[in-house]
């Protein structure tokens, strides 16, 4: 009878090591990507803005805002600018400079407008 309850205590004293060892890994886990998630995901944003497909796209979008910009009237031209800017307003405008330099002081011109607004 003592060897079976000996037994017994072993195996529960093995089930409570292996949970006690999982729930350490699984806090391990925890700590180690609430400290390195955010730095990945910063690099992968960081790559992502560098790539040809965004810097294209963006310019692309801005375009096109831009041609919408000048078919629009007063009232449309208020909105369209606030959202051209409110777009511009991340991206890198040397970048954009150097891409299209028509895009870059179209956009300026909308800054120096709402500058002067206020």
């Amino acid at each position: 009878m003592k060897q079976i309850f000996q037994i017994l205590g072993a195996f529960l004293g093995v089930i409570a090591l292996f949970t006690l060892l999982g729930w350490f890994v699984a806090g391990n886990d925890f700590f180690m990507f609430k400290y390195f998630a955010p730095k990945m995901e910063q690099v992968r944003r960081e790559t992502f803005e560098q790539s040809k497909a965004y810097n294209q796209g963006m310019i692309q979008e801005l375009q096109n805002m831009q041609f919408e910009y000048i078919q629009a009237d007063s009232i449309h031209r208020a909105m369209l600018s606030s959202t051209i800017l409110h777009r511009a307003a991340d991206y890198d405008m040397e970048k954009l400079r150097t891409a299209s330099l028509d895009l870059y002081d179209f956009i300026q011109k909308l800054k120096n407008e709402r500058t002067k607004q206020y």
